[in-house]
């Protein structure tokens, strides 16, 4: 049997892992494909992955699923009910800063690589006139440790995706102060495959179909997605991508 690669993209809380594994042992008894899970570690190793080729579905967030789609022959066709993509500007509880205005041009950002949250949140500082170039950027393999970068008071702010940081330890979230976290509501991470794919119809209604039986919600629920997934069409994904172009203008 052919082997199909999936790959997901690495920005998800720790605490998701065992999930997507559990999502990609259910798909293949229910779609009788043999897949191979790939999850990157970071948005570096992720673009290495998928430029040597042979990558068939991606979960992808909303910044790289318009490249993904336009320059690389993916095409989407499913997203996750009811969970969109926010993120979070925080700073540590102890600091001088505690609204957006105090942050002052060269202040430090740490943030994991992840285009899409710092697109949003340069938006969400175009309310205080700061740009990306008043900031220093300190890029980190993972949230948590940017996380620890602004405890320890080695950044002055950090930006997380908002289900990140929620998913963080009681302890850890005493040490931070919340300035801001968006609302946007239609950008999300969408389920992609690649437009040769021949399995896609197979996998879609997998995938659609998972909420409906005790072991599907169960995986759903681990995934913090427990109203599954709905189709997307073509119109659906250019509107979000021209909603990232709105963003990045």
């Amino acid at each position: 049997m052919t082997t199909h690669n999936m790959l997901i993209a690495p920005d998800f809380s720790p605490d998701r892992f065992a999930g997507w594994h559990m999502f990609n042992t259910l798909i293949q008894k229910r779609a009788n494909l043999n897949m191979h899970l790939n999850i990157p570690t970071s948005h570096a190793e992720q673009e290495q992955v998928i430029d040597a080729g042979d990558i068939q579905i991606i979960y992808a967030n909303p910044f790289d699923a318009a490249t993904l789609i336009r320059e690389q022959g993916y095409r989407a066709i499913a997203r996750p009910i009811g969970k969109s993509d926010e993120m979070i500007i925080a700073a540590a509880a102890n600091s001088t800063i505690s609204r957006l205005e105090d942050i002052q041009a060269g202040a430090t950002v740490a943030m994991a690589d992840n285009r899409d949250v710092k697109l949003i949140g340069l938006r969400l500082l175009e309310a205080v006139d700061i740009e990306a170039s008043d900031l220093n950027w300190d890029v980190t393999e993972t949230y948590q440790a940017a996380a620890r970068k602004v405890i320890k008071g080695e950044a002055h702010v950090a930006f997380f995706l908002a289900e990140i940081f929620h998913s963080f330890s009681r302890l850890t979230k005493t040490q931070l102060s919340v300035l801001i976290e968006s609302d946007l509501a239609d950008i999300s991470h969408v389920l992609l495959v690649k437009e040769d794919f021949p399995d896609a119809q197979i996998f879609l209604e997998a995938i659609l179909n998972l909420h409906n039986d005790d072991d599907g919600k169960e995986a759903l629920s681990e995934l913090g997605m427990p109203q599954g997934f709905e189709p997307m069409s073509e119109e659906d994904a250019e509107f979000m991508i021209d909603l990232m172009q709105t963003l990045l203008d």
